[in-house]
């Protein structure tokens, strides 16, 4: 069952979403998908949506990032290229290269310069000035890039073999902090606070980690399990912070949503499971919208994905009570 209230976005992907993102400054919602096509809605007040441009890749595209005035948009996939599309010209230039897929991006403001850092599975870390047709600056990293966040000056890059690389972006060729995952398997997603002071990942073995960059703040880490039912775990497909009330939701593999609040570590609310996984979620700027995609996430590997799949957006009216932060239990 879905939730009865949500709003379904009309003309989806044909194949599997693998990000969206909304913009900071419009209730754009940019989707990106395994049928090559890079998809903008515009939201309508009544919940409804319109669709606003459309480009192409030569391959799947796997995510995707909006500039900070939202006039332009990022994405990037298979292709080991990444696109620039401007909304006033609704022209896309490539504007990156790797030598293997792009799996995540994010724009990184250094020195009050717009950077787009790209991760691939090259194992490269590279930063972008779009005017420019050579990376401004790259980086090794131990592993391929998986999922990378970033909120000025903080940048997390999360790697397979469990690695985890923290970057102070002003100094952005050099780590700040690597580690292992605290979590015992895959990194499969990782979101910045909106404080900035640290993080959470999201794995496959359906735990979350709450981790702080400082030493000073190392007691407050910890982990939890979540996306799991008597007999089966699921991975934890996407972490969402809410840009207001800084609670977060997770996503899975098991079709479900939840709120939480890490400072009080409750869950606020839970919702119903819509029957397929959600692999990926995203907040509009003021938190009053919360978009999941219902889609194929690839958990289970090639050979179990569904000959007829079928692929949804909704878009959730989020409550303030269900994401307002709460006072800690009693004990």
């Amino acid at each position: 069952m879905n939730q009865a209230k949500d709003f379904e976005v009309s003309q989806p992907p044909s194949d599997g979403i693998a990000d969206m993102s909304f913009s900071p400054t419009a209730d754009l919602l940019a989707v990106a998908s395994w049928d090559n096509q890079m998809r903008i809605y515009e939201v309508q007040p009544t919940g409804t949506t319109i669709g606003k441009a459309m480009y192409s890749h030569e391959g799947p595209v796997l995510c995707c990032a909006w500039s900070k005035d939202g006039s332009k948009l990022a994405s990037a996939g298979g292709d080991k290229t990444a696109r620039l599309y401007d909304l006033q010209s609704s022209q896309s230039q490539q504007i990156a290269q790797h030598d293997a897929p792009i799996r995540s991006m994010r724009w990184v403001d250094t020195a009050g310069q717009p950077i787009l850092a790209t991760g691939g599975w090259d194992k490269m870390l590279k930063y972008w000035d779009c005017r420019q047709p050579n990376p401004v600056a790259s980086v090794q990293l131990p592993e391929r890039c998986y999922t990378m966040d970033a909120l000025f000056p903080l940048l997390v890059v999360g790697c397979a073999d469990r690695h985890i690389q923290i970057f102070n972006l002003n100094s952005p060729t050099t780590p700040f902090k690597s580690l292992q995952s605290p979590l015992k398997w895959q990194t499969r997603c990782v979101s910045c606070f909106p404080t900035g002071n640290g993080f959470a990942v999201g794995s496959i073995e359906g735990r979350v980690a709450i981790q702080y960059v400082e030493e000073k703040d190392a007691v407050n880490n910890f982990s939890f399990k979540c996306h799991r039912d008597n007999s089966q775990v699921y991975a934890v497909n996407a972490i969402s912070f809410h840009p207001v009330h800084g609670t977060f939701s997770t996503a899975g593999s098991d079709g479900t949503f939840n709120f939480w609040d890490k400072d009080s570590k409750q869950r606020l609310k839970m919702f119903n499971n819509v029957g397929a996984p959600i692999p990926c979620t995203t907040f509009n700027r003021n938190g009053a919208i919360f978009a999941y995609a219902v889609s194929y996430d690839w958990s289970k590997g090639h050979q179990r994905a569904p000959t007829t799949d079928k692929q949804q957006i909704f878009l959730h009216a989020v409550k303030e009570e269900d994401v307002k932060p709460r006072a800690p239990k009693k004990r």
